[in-house]
Parts: C-alpha cells; sequence; structure tokens
C-alpha cells in the first residue's frame, strides 16, 4: 500500500501543477461591459474626457499592439498608436493609493494636459462602476481606457503595475516608452519632477 501511495503521489502532484498553469485555467474573467447606458450616464456627470485613438504606427519599443475600450463610452484605442508626451498611469477600483495620489494627477491634466497629456488605465479590473464611482470621487476628468481582461499583464511596458499600484509608464513624443515609475503621488509638483526625470520636460 504504501509503495502504491509513493507511486501515486508523483502523479498527484504534477496534475495539481498543470491545473496551476496559466494554460491549464482560465482565469480570466467573463465579458465585462465597460460601455453601458448606466456607465455613460455616470461619465457624462463627471465630465470625464473621451479616449483619442492614436494616429501613428508601431514602433519599437512602444506601447504594445492592443486596443482596449474607453471606459464608460467612447473610442476603442489601441495603444501602439498613441505619442507623447505622455503620462499613464495605472489603477483600479480598489486601490487606496490611487484614489490618494488621483487629485494630483487631475490638478496636473488641468495645468499642463495641452503640453503632456495624461491617460489613465483602469487595469486588469471587473469593476468598471466602482472605477468611475472613484474617478468621480476625485474629480478626474482625464480620459481612461479599461483593461477588464487583463490583457495587458503580460505586456513588458507594463510590468511595473505587476509590482503593485498605482504605477506610472512614460511615452515620448515618437512613441517610445522611456520611463516607468511607481505611483503614489501627493502633489501637482511630486508629477512635474517625474515628468522632468523621465520626459525631459521642465514645466
Amino acid at each position: 500500500m504504501r509503495r502504491l501511495r509513493r507511486a501515486i503521489l508523483p502523479i498527484l502532484l504534477v496534475a495539481s501543477m498543470a491545473a496551476c498553469s496559466p494554460d491549464a485555467i482560465d482565469v480570466r474573467p467573463p465579458d465585462v461591459q465597460v460601455d453601458t447606458p448606466e456607465l455613460r450616464e455616470v461619465k457624462a456627470r463627471i465630465g470625464m474626457e473621451d479616449c483619442a485613438p492614436g494616429v501613428g504606427e508601431q514602433v519599437d519599443g512602444g506601447l504594445p499592439e492592443v486596443t482596449l475600450p474607453c471606459l464608460g463610452g467612447g473610442p476603442d484605442v489601441d495603444l501602439s498608436t498613441l505619442r507623447g508626451p505622455m503620462v499613464i498611469n495605472l489603477w483600479q477600483a480598489n486601490c487606496g493609493p490611487c484614489k490618494k495620489e488621483m487629485p494630483a494627477l487631475e490638478e496636473f491634466h488641468q495645468q499642463h494636459g495641452d503640453r503632456v497629456a495624461v491617460l489613465g488605465i483602469d487595469f486588469n479590473d471587473v469593476h468598471p462602476g466602482g472605477a468611475l464611482a472613484l474617478a468621480e470621487e476625485t474629480g478626474v476628468t482625464y480620459p481612461s481606457v479599461a483593461d477588464p481582461g487583463g490583457d495587458l499583464m503580460v505586456e513588458k511596458a507594463f510590468a511595473v503595475a505587476r509590482r503593485g499600484m498605482p504605477a506610472f509608464v512614460f511615452v515620448d513624443a515618437d512613441g517610445e516608452v522611456v520611463g516607468e515609475a511607481s505611483g503614489g503621488v501627493e502633489s501637482v509638483a511630486e508629477v512635474e519632477r517625474l515628468v522632468a526625470d523621465q520626459l525631459g520636460i521642465t514645466l
């Protein structure tokens, strides 16, 4: 009996490991709607801007060729077509530090959005209603795309977000990703310093 158990144990371990592998289990959520009449109504009430599709071609060292829907309705965005200078902020509905820094990003957007664009990504988040509620609570009007399926989790350009959120990705005028940083800013001055360090733009 002991010999039988010893023979079976490795088989069970292998089966267990296979079952936990990404190929064996589809951990993605069911279809999450980020554009519904209710979400559009909230977005309009907030005054959140529509997403703006890019006009460039994919470049080496640029954002991945992944198309994401606009949070709360609006045009889809192929990230690879975006051009900066741009600050991309990765956030989630249930992220406390995100809530703390979003007012500073909104103030930056109001003061400098004509020179350095701000784009949010509701990253790997299946709660678009909660995300828009957080945007409304923090007064955010800069646009956000949504990634409810976790499509960006495997993308090198967004590895910083896998270490925790909020997080920043910086894109220059040629569409190249030139830097990344952990979030947690509390003032416009901190965002300005990040832009100076990562994009070489003094505001």
